[in-house]
């Protein structure tokens, strides 16, 4: 009997679902902490698509919206570390615990860094007819600041920080306006209902070309090819500011390094498709440098924008500074 249930459990061990040599056997839940229809689930269809095809298993999307990425990325800290639940995230993550105190996450113990994906730029949007450039949007910010809306994705999402910092260049506060995602929040400004939004390039690019909202400047250091009389904020009159932002996997943080290994190098030959590439070229999205796409190079860049976040925001007098988890 003895010996019988030791070869059990060696077999139980073999057929494991998180083992590498047989991992994937069945499709893996891809864990979007946005709404529907905004750019981290554009992006993270795309991305499904894409790495559906070396895993030989269908990526499913699953959006679990709420307090700005924090309740997806509980989601995934729940989750069984067996390879078949990831999260696609952005800088969310480790602004949650910064910007929100009752986000309970550490993200140097909780998560586990598969590679990331790509970087972009922010677009400062409007509705039509709110203003005719940027000079005349900050002028009217300045002028009747409480009287517009500044919608956002929720509490340690891109777009707060975005329009944090923006306020903040500019001395002024306008009235935020939180939603569950970057989607409705672009639902309420196509309707006339939100007055500005600082938006993602992938989901705004289309709105500009169909003309449906204003674009005003774009957060990189340099103009899109797509919009090249699009200012950049910079050049817009906000001297030397900069905002990327850059998409991420996880795992759970027990989750074995040869399944780890796996979902990274099919994260690199989805990126490495003609479908990912064309699809992000045209949101305006980048690569990252090879040696900067492995899941400890990932890490290591986890960690400097949790530093970097903390210090920006301590000094622009949003937060007290304090430290934080590594």
């Amino acid at each position: 009997m003895k010996y019988a249930l030791a070869a059990l459990l060696s077999l139980a061990a073999f057929v494991s679902p998180g083992h590498a040599d047989d991992y994937p056997s069945r499709a893996i839940t891809m864990i979007v902490p946005f709404a529907a229809g905004g750019p981290t689930d554009s992006l993270a269809r795309v991305l499904a698509q894409a790495m559906s095809e070396p895993l030989r298993q269908t990526v499913v999307v699953e959006n679990v919206p709420g307090a700005g990425g924090s309740l997806g990325a509980n989601r995934l800290t729940r989750a069984d570390a067996d390879g078949y639940t990831i999260l696609l995230t952005d800088l969310a993550l480790p602004a949650g615990p910064i910007l929100n105190p009752n986000v309970k996450y550490d993200i140097g113990k909780d998560f586990a860094p598969i590679g990331v994906v790509n970087a972009g730029p922010m677009i400062l949007i409007s509705k039509p007819g709110l203003a005719t450039d940027a000079a005349d949007l900050f002028k009217l910010m300045k002028k009747d600041a409480s009287k517009l809306t500044l919608g956002h994705s929720g509490v340690g999402s891109n777009s707060q920080m975005c329009g944090l910092f923006i306020q903040q260049t500019l001395g002024v506060k306008l009235t935020e306006i939180p939603y569950r995602g970057a989607g409705p929040a672009m639902n309420d400004m196509l309707s006339g209902q939100l007055d500005v939004m600082c938006e993602q390039s992938t989901t705004a690019i289309p709105q500009i070309e169909g003309q449906k909202v204003t674009a005003y400047g774009v957060t990189s250091p340099t103009r899109l090819p797509v919009f090249p009389n699009l200012p950049t904020l910079s050049e817009a009159g906000l001297a030397k500011f900069e905002f990327t932002v850059w998409h991420g996997l996880y795992a759970p943080p027990a989750t074995s390094p040869a399944v780890i290994q796996k979902l990274n190098g099919a994260l690199q030959t989805a990126l490495a498709s003609p479908l990912a590439r064309k699809r992000f070229e045209d949101a305006g999205r980048v690569e990252f440098a090879a040696d900067q796409r492995s899941p400890e190079a990932h890490r290591n860049m986890l960690d400097f924008e949790s530093r970097r976040l903390t210090d920006a925001l301590g000094k622009a007098g949003l937060i007290e500074v304090k430290a934080v988890s590594r």
